[in-house]
């Protein structure tokens, strides 16, 4: 298994198409992650999708999809920098809500803190209009094999 998603990540990396590592996670799947890569920066997106609403009055992102959204986006950004074998397991998650994340594609960008040995320490923040009008930020926490 380790080898397949080893090669997994060296192909995505080397072509910037995520599509097939993504396949491997079935909740990344489920709301539609995409990446899209900007030079040597990746840029996740969240379409727009009614299945991820979670306030259909406003409407608005469900909670623990955006979470979930920016959680595998570290994870992936993650993955694709350390040229991992496997996915790192989740430790620590830490997520500020600073606004309703309204009915539309969302963004994220993640820079790696720290990258050990062991441990990985990963800053995210999502956007829907604007990178500078966060609609939150997070702080995760991974445990590197």
């Amino acid at each position: 298994m380790s080898e397949h998603i080893d090669e997994l990540v060296h192909q995505a990396h080397q072509t910037g198409n995520y599509e097939a590592l993504i396949a491997e996670i079935p909740y990344a799947r489920l709301i539609g992650i995409q990446v899209m890569r900007l030079g040597e920066e990746m840029i996740f997106h969240l379409p727009m999708d009614k299945d991820n609403i979670g306030n259909p009055i406003l409407p608005a992102l469900h909670g623990g999809v955006l979470a979930g959204f920016m959680e595998l986006s570290a994870m992936l950004q993650l993955m694709v920098s350390m040229n991992s074998p496997s996915f790192p397991k989740i430790i620590d998650f830490s997520v500020d809500y600073l606004r309703a994340g309204l009915s539309r594609d969302t963004y994220a960008r993640c820079q790696i803190w720290r990258q050990g040995r062991r441990v990985g320490n990963v800053a995210i923040t999502a956007w829907q209009t604007r990178s500078e009008e966060p609609v939150a930020t997070a702080r995760a926490h991974f445990k590197l094999d």
